[in-house]
């Protein structure tokens, strides 16, 4: 009798580790700083990014000084001239926030240099947990790395068609 309930229990636990999914944690921020390709792309990002800040700040530090030139001689100058140099000061304040944007934002210089260097080296570490995750017969593989997301999981666990046929939506 004894001998059957633990036969039972190994059968039940067996069944349950056979069905479960096999995942995997990973640390792509840790992985990548190994590389040094990465590292070297990643030296290369910060002085391009610094000689642009400093050509950003260099224009700002010019701007100010027009402001407090103009703060200065304003009482001197005629309406006309006044309005001719905030005119300038205006144009000026714009050319060094677009370069800002165009240096520094959403899809910038930065971020094209950025894609150009460094998204090869994620497309290799990305390639290499794919290629572990299939041989391994891993499920899903996390990466912790800045929050947990999902780097991989296999496609016969994606349920979305199924979601869709509740709904009664077809494709």
């Amino acid at each position: 009798m004894k001998k059957n309930v633990l036969l039972l229990i190994a059968f039940v636990a067996l069944a349950i580790a056979g069905n479960a999914q096999r995942y995997a944690i990973i640390d792509t921020k840790y992985i990548l700083g190994k590389i040094p390709e990465y590292r070297d792309a990643d030296k290369k990002l910060q002085l391009i990014g610094e000689q642009w800040q400093k050509e950003i700040d260099d224009k700002q530090a010019q701007l100010d000084k027009m402001y407090k030139n103009y703060e200065a001689e304003q009482f001197m100058l005629t309406d006309e001239l006044k309005k001719k140099r905030e005119d300038e000061l205006f144009q000026r304040e714009k050319e060094v926030r677009d370069l800002q944007k165009r240096r520094f934002g959403y899809e910038g210089d930065l971020f094209k240099e950025r894609q150009k260097l460094v998204k090869p080296v994620q497309d290799k570490v990305y390639n290499a947990v794919q290629k572990m995750a299939i041989s391994k017969a891993y499920d899903f593989v996390l990466d912790k790395s800045e929050g947990i997301t999902i780097i991989f999981a296999d496609p016969k666990l994606d349920k979305s068609e199924d979601v869709l046929r509740e709904l009664g939506i077809k494709n």
